[in-house]
């Protein structure tokens, strides 16, 4: 498997998608942690694969000038923005936020940042809308945009009912955003608590309770976006984004990664491209003559250092009846010569594991199996054959291998075993581990060939030596 034979001989893959290997040909490595679409994902750009598009389906790309890069905090590749105008708009399906009159209720938007540089003014995203108040239009804003090296979130007319500071909230960041380093940032609005909340690498810079009291506990100012209108993403932005993110859902109430991760976020670990868990592959049953022994596995392989791979096999004679666990699946190392693997069919499975920080993956071009046949059972070494009327009795000795069944041949030409006419059955007649058959139903006068052949775990040998005789009517 793999090489210049390619990998069509997998089955099943967890985790795990195809590489650059050696010589042009493909490898198998781990598949990268990039976000993917969940039940309350609005909107995801991971700027993964070879088209850029909303992963979720619900956002049509209008104009974009961003260019896909090969590096990224998550997965292997970003968008890349080079300045003002650079980035990309969008607009959803009826329904959609950012695209229907309505109250939307909780949400998240979320992304990675690697600036070039962090300039006044820069604007990650922006949208401007408004909602009809009373007869009149009451213009809605939500930007993100630097200032002073910290992103600074400007919500204006997004709450029903909100007139404080003309209706208009900021959120700003607390630590500087570094430029050619990754940072992970989310908004996130609990529509039933009135928490908005700003995070950088999963720790909270600033919060404030959309509530009557200003508090925890008040009513909530609802969240109502007004007119439908046009999303921008970096429109004015030099550097990387990635895995952007909008989720329907508030994201204190979301299993995420990142906030089961304090620890390493305080450590200052950000980029992580391939799950702690890893990934694998299994092979499709690999057929063989029956009986074959499983010697060893050879692979080649790229081990980065703290990274690893782990190979298992099982086999047997039937595989319709193979489950996850059954057979059992034994530990093979390259290399290691293996014992009591034997069976018509071989199966391998592969364990791919990252390194502890998650940015470094192993890769596997090739994969083979050796194994050596079982042997033919010999044949017998006599033969005889004695006609009779209608009829010829053959008797030969016990082979001195071990056989389960003698397959007896016959036919009316030297060295053409198609014999049918026999009462016993059509050639080859199988007679168990007996050594001895008449073959009636032949017709006098008739010469019938007759060759033995030896049959061990549903494999036949070669044929002993050919006898004949021709049946006739016995004088008395």
């Amino acid at each position: 498997m793999g090489g210049e034979h390619g990998w069509s001989q997998i089955s099943s893959t967890s985790g795990i998608t195809t590489g650059p290997g050696k010589y042009g040909q493909i490898s198998l490595e781990l598949a990268t942690a990039s976000r993917t679409v969940s039940h309350d994902t609005e909107m995801l750009f991971s700027f993964e694969g070879d088209s850029f598009q909303d992963d979720a389906g619900r956002f049509q790309v209008v104009s974009s000038n961003v260019r896909v890069v090969e590096d990224a905090a998550m997965g292997k590749q970003s968008g890349l923005s080079v300045g003002n105008g650079s980035g990309f708009s969008v607009t959803g399906v009826p329904g959609s936020i950012f695209s229907t009159l309505n109250w939307t209720g909780s949400f998240s938007i979320e992304f990675w940042l690697c600036p070039a540089v962090v300039d006044n003014g820069e604007t990650i995203l922006s949208w401007r809308s408004s909602r009809n108040v009373d007869g009149y239009p009451l213009y809605q804003i939500l930007e993100a945009t630097f200032v002073k090296n910290h992103l600074q979130w400007n919500c204006t007319n997004l709450f029903t009912g909100y007139v404080e500071n003309n209706g208009e909230i900021t959120l700003s960041g607390t630590k500087s955003v570094i430029p050619n380093k990754w940072s992970h940032h989310i908004l996130s609005y609990d529509s039933e608590t009135g928490l908005l909340e700003y995070r950088v690498n999963g720790l909270v810079e600033d919060l404030k309770y959309i509530t009557i009291t200003g508090r925890e506990r008040g009513g909530v100012y609802p969240l109502m976006l007004g007119n439908p209108a046009v999303l921008e993403i970096s429109p004015s932005y030099a550097g990387k984004i990635d895995d952007f993110r909008v989720l329907r859902n508030a994201i204190s109430n979301t299993e995420d990664f990142f906030y089961q991760n304090q620890e390493n976020y305080q450590r200052g670990w950000t980029a992580v491209r391939y799950t702690v868990d890893g990934g694998s592959f299994i092979s499709k049953p690999l057929e063989v003559p029956v009986g074959s022994h499983l010697t060893h596995l050879e692979a080649s392989t790229i081990v980065p250092e703290e990274t690893g791979i782990e190979f298992f096999v099982r086999a047997g004679d039937n595989f319709y009846s193979w489950d996850q666990t059954s057979p059992e699946w034994i530990p093979a190392p390259p290399g290691k010569q293996l014992s009591d693997l034997e069976g018509k069919y071989f199966q391998v499975m592969v364990k791919l594991y990252p390194d502890g920080a998650g940015t470094s993956t192993p890769s596997i071009a090739s994969l083979s199996l050796h194994y050596e046949e079982q042997e033919p059972p010999l044949p017998p070494f006599y033969v005889k054959a004695t006609a009779g009327n209608g009829y010829v009795d053959l008797i030969w000795s016990h082979t001195i291998d071990k056989a389960t069944n003698y397959c007896v041949y016959y036919g009316e030409r030297p060295g053409e075993y198609l014999g049918r006419v026999a009462l016993e059955g059509n050639s080859p007649v199988k007679v168990g581990h007996e050594n001895s058959v008449r073959l009636t139903g032949l017709k006098n006068g008739r010469i019938y060939y007759f060759a033995i052949a030896s049959e061990y775990n549903e494999q036949i040998g070669p044929l002993s030596q050919e006898v004949h005789a021709r049946p006739t009517i016995q004088s008395r």
